[in-house]
């Protein structure tokens, strides 16, 4: 029975209970603001977890999406079609990609990356280069390849038997990924920040030892850029920030600024494993959602967001330093362009998400990045105005956590 303004208990009614979503509902989006089903106002440096890269409903793409409405919204991968050939050549022009391969999601890109570095090396070598390392802390998507890759068990946690012929090392550490690769290893994935594992940018030296160790054992590197990518960073994506390019990209989130896609970069020499009927997705390349994502890297790479994006990381940290100098509850403050992370200090260890609650009380939402950092991924157009009113907000809100536990 279908409700004309269904509240949140009706999720516990009819969804599956995997989510455990707070009450507001938002109902109506602009720039970086939301209003709930109250028309009550917030401020959002959440943006959809790093995927709203121009805000909700910026103009440019709401007229892309209706204007391809109108023309044509699904094939099948029996034909393909304008928007997407117009973004796969972009994406190529764009980047060190020769090929590109669409999906829907995040987790589907890396889900092809991991299918293509197992192929390629079968048909290079045999099943016994087979191997993938990932990091300890990372988070690669939610199919059971991809989480097994991802290095967190508690997301495989009764999904067991898993995937085999993967290992985990300690992220930034050299010696540790020395000692793992061997003519065996087939691939070697990382995030050059680490988002779900508390924003944990790579160090330089680490990304160019992981090149390094790649091409001497003759295994792909694939970079997952889901949550970097996209101006997320500052630069288009962030290898090139680091100056280390590798053999396989994945790329989602902020990719169709709200729209579903994901992508999957790579070689002329790796693409070849994929031979007709290796792999596929049944929306893969749909027009409406690369058509949106064609705009978004038009807008995105415009110099004035790129501009904005530096400008607003600088005004963010500045005033996450000056929030902390009051209340000293972060250890760390870190992060690349606006994926911002800050770490709470062992006393406030495991509660980021009191924090959480209590800024959304005060009308803004934010992240967390594990149970101990808050994590802040706002749209690349967000103003100095909304990033000084968002700092106001989250201050009341740690003021009123302290006071809080203190009273208890």
């Amino acid at each position: 029975m279908s409700q004309q303004h269904p509240d949140r208990s009706v999720f516990d009614q009819v969804m599956t209970p995997n989510y455990a979503p707070v009450d507001v509902i938002p109902v109506r989006g602009r720039g970086a603001r939301l209003w709930d089903q109250h028309g009550r106002e917030y401020i959002d440096l959440a943006g959809g977890i790093a995927v709203n890269s121009l805000g909700h409903c910026h103009p440019e793409l709401v007229a892309e999406l209706k204007a391809q409405a109108d023309e044509l919204w699904h094939l099948s991968n029996v034909y393909t079609n304008e928007p997407a050939l117009r973004l796969a050549q972009t994406l190529c022009d764009l980047t060190f990609a020769d090929k590109v391969y669409f999906c829907n999601s995040g987790a589907e890109a890396n889900e092809a990356a991991l299918k293509l570095a197992r192929r390629k090396a079968w048909a290079d070598v045999g099943e016994a280069k087979h191997e993938i390392i990932s990091t300890r802390g990372s988070f690669h998507g939610r199919t059971l390849f991809t989480v097994t890759v991802g290095g967190q068990e508690k997301y495989t946690e009764g999904f067991r038997p898993a995937p085999q012929g993967i290992t985990h090392v300690s992220y930034n550490d050299i010696a540790a990924l020395e000692a793992a690769i061997s003519d065996r290893t087939c691939a070697v994935m990382l995030e050059p920040v680490q988002g779900e594992g508390g924003v944990r940018p790579a160090d330089r030296a680490y990304l160019e030892a992981a090149r390094r160790l790649c091409d001497q054992h003759n295994a792909l590197l694939i970079f997952d850029e889901v949550q970097t990518g996209v101006g997320r960073c500052g630069e288009l994506y962030a290898y090139m920030h680091y100056g280390v390019t590798p053999d396989i990209l994945t790329t989602a989130k902020s990719l169709g600024g709200g729209f579903p896609i994901g992508a999957m970069l790579t070689t002329d020499d790796a693409a070849q494993a994929l031979i007709v009927g290796t792999h596929g997705s049944t929306y893969g390349g749909n027009p409406l959602a690369c058509r949106v994502a064609s705009k978004v890297l038009e807008v995105v790479t415009r110099d004035e967001v790129r501009a904005n994006v530096t400008a607003r990381h600088q005004q963010l940290k500045a005033g996450l330093e000056a929030i902390n100098s009051r209340h000293g509850v972060f250890s760390e403050i870190r992060g690349m362009g606006l994926l911002l992370g800050a770490e709470l200090t062992p006393a406030w260890e495991g509660k980021a998400k009191l924090f959480l609650q209590a800024a959304l009380k005060e009308g803004l939402m934010i992240l967390v990045a594990g149970p101990s950092v808050l994590r802040m991924a706002p749209s690349l157009l967000v103003t100095e105005a909304d990033i000084a009113a968002a700092l106001d907000l989250l201050g009341r809100a740690i003021e009123q956590v302290k006071a809080e536990t203190e009273a208890a």
